[in-house]
């Protein structure tokens, strides 16, 4: 590994990132220095990392959970990393495809505004699952989007309480790797507004895979067809889910660089 290393802070809809570029595959980082790294107390403070490599010349995403973990997908993070590309000059605007544990992404990067990537199929794994979260407990639906979300309606996101506890969901043996737990209540104006716990992050201002989950949840549970376009709002801004007649979905949101760090102290 170099003896300096630079991260770029980052996010979308303040789903935030460290970002570090290693093209050529020389500075993995370890589980403790992620964990280092996105410590809010002693670090730079983030919900994950993004190292940005090369895999058979395509940019791929190698993306850590804020304790270390490996994540499958991560929605917001993905549009952050084609910020990124576009923005350093690493890679032309327009539409161009991202390699993920879950497979090829294919994003819409302008100059400026919103950036839009298509997930892939979203589904419903058939079988009723329960997450539980200080004393209360909801019915909810198993959603795949590449990695496993717990979803679930309440009247009142105020009702869930505190999620400094991760979420009990059962049955456990549905997610042997973890879950995401996403709480979402119907807002009078046709939108969705929702809280999420990520599993090895804790509660997050927002979770692009989750907003999908979300998505198709709520199209589930109000019994409606697709094609389907829904506004959802996590704490930390607005996303719009369009699923198509196929299940596949598009993530569409902002996502934005903030500044550079030395990462020497933390490796």
């Amino acid at each position: 590994m170099s003896e300096t290393l630079i991260g770029t802070y980052g996010h979308g809809t303040h789903n935030d990132f460290v970002l570090t570029f290693d093209p050529n595959n020389e500075n993995e980082l370890s589980a403790e220095q992620v964990s280092r790294i996105c410590n809010r107390q002693t670090g730079i403070g983030a919900d994950g990392t993004i190292r940005i490599t090369k895999v058979d010349g395509k940019w791929f995403m190698d993306y850590r959970n804020s304790d270390g973990s490996i994540a499958e997908m991560c929605g917001n993070g993905i549009r952050v990393m084609a910020r990124y590309l576009v923005e350093r000059g690493h890679q032309p605007s327009g539409i161009f495809p991202i390699n993920t544990r879950d497979g090829m992404k294919y994003l819409a990067v302008p100059e400026i505004e919103d950036i839009s990537v298509n997930l892939g199929k979203v589904e419903e794994i058939y079988g009723e699952i329960t997450a539980s979260a200080n004393g209360k407990s909801w019915s909810g639906y198993n959603i795949n989007t590449g990695n496993p979300h717990a979803v679930v309606f309440v009247d009142d996101l105020a009702e869930v309480g505190d999620l400094t506890i991760p979420p009990v969901v059962t049955p456990e043996d549905e997610y042997p790797d973890g879950v995401n737990v996403e709480f979402v209540e119907f807002l009078p104006n046709g939108e969705l507004k929702m809280r999420v716990h990520e599993r090895g992050s804790g509660e997050t201002q927002s979770c692009g895979t989750g907003t999908c989950a979300v998505a198709l949840a709520a199209t589930l549970k109000k019994g409606k067809s697709l094609p389907i376009k829904w506004v959802i709002n996590p704490p930390g801004g607005r996303l719009v889910v369009e699923i198509d007649g196929h299940s596949n979905a598009t993530l569409s949101g902002p996502a934005v660089l903030i500044e550079d760090h030395d990462l020497s102290k933390y490796l």
